[in-house]
């Protein structure tokens, strides 16, 4: 069972959900909601407190100005105000794709409210040997939403990730009108900012936390995958394997939150 409470910070009103008793743990994602990782919230529950957010912008967490972009460090000190707010001085973070880039970047400015990161399959494309090419696909993709909507865009974002798709976007019909304005924030404010983050791999290495990457069993055929090791190796640490591939935590949601467990005991 979760409560939910909103809390505002500077240009927005976040909306976010408590879940279980026992250490702290946030768990978050972007543009993922809070609802994408309540299977994994609930397996956790048991044994740690596990706040899920949904981002700025995102879902319940409305923008002052809906034309504000969305970076990995605006959302970082999101992270760090929940952290005030819940007047705790450290918890151990999880984070997925965007948010994974996310919580480098609180783990960069905010490194002593950090004990362990898990940064589970960040995109990190500035990171690739092609990342000029890589950042010239992203716009294409940006420009692929402005002229012919979600659906297209979706798919070409998705083959061009590595996924296996039929061919043919999904129909229209089968987004709600939350799905449609939270596809138009990431192509259009939050897309760019993510992939184009550049760790700051000293300050990670210096920093008081532990960061650990996670990367999925069966994402060998993903972009996150050279991504996640292209990070692995600049720390000098080994990637932690998680069950499933980059939605893992949706689709195998308790041994993931076993391998979480172990992973966060160090």
């Amino acid at each position: 069972m979760s409560t939910t409470h909103t809390l505002r910070v500077p240009g927005a009103r976040l909306r976010y959900e408590v879940r279980g008793a026992g250490p702290l743990l946030l768990v978050f994602g972007a543009p993922m909601s809070a609802a994408a990782f309540a299977p994994l919230a609930e397996a956790l529950a048991g044994d740690h407190t596990v706040v899920t957010h949904d981002p700025r912008g995102i879902s319940g967490s409305v923008l002052d100005d809906p034309a504000q972009d969305s970076t990995p460090d605006l959302r970082a000190d999101d992270v760090a105000a929940l952290l005030d707010h819940l007047r705790a001085d450290t918890a151990d973070l999880f984070g997925s794709s965007g948010g994974a880039v996310t919580g480098l970047a609180v783990a960069a400015r905010h490194p002593g409210r950090v004990r362990t990161l898990v940064a589970h399959e960040p995109p990190l494309l500035e990171l690739l040997p092609d990342a000029a090419e890589r950042r010239a696909v992203v716009d294409d993709i940006v420009e692929t939403f402005r002229r012919d909507g979600h659906g297209a865009a979706w798919m070409k974002f998705m083959t061009t990730s590595g996924f296996d798709m039929d061919g043919s976007a999904p129909p229209q019909g089968e987004f709600s009108e939350q799905d449609l304005a939270d596809s138009a924030r990431f192509f259009m404010y939050e897309l760019r900012g993510t992939t184009r983050y550049v760790p700051d791999v000293a300050a990670l290495k210096a920093g008081p936390g532990r960061v650990v990457i996670g990367i999925g069993a069966e994402s060998r055929k993903l972009l996150t995958y050279p991504t996640s090791t292209a990070l692995a190796e600049l720390l000098g640490t080994p990637p932690v394997e998680f069950p499933g591939e980059h939605g893992g935590f949706v689709t195998h949601p308790e041994p993931f939150a076993e391998v979480l467990r172990k992973t966060l005991a160090g």
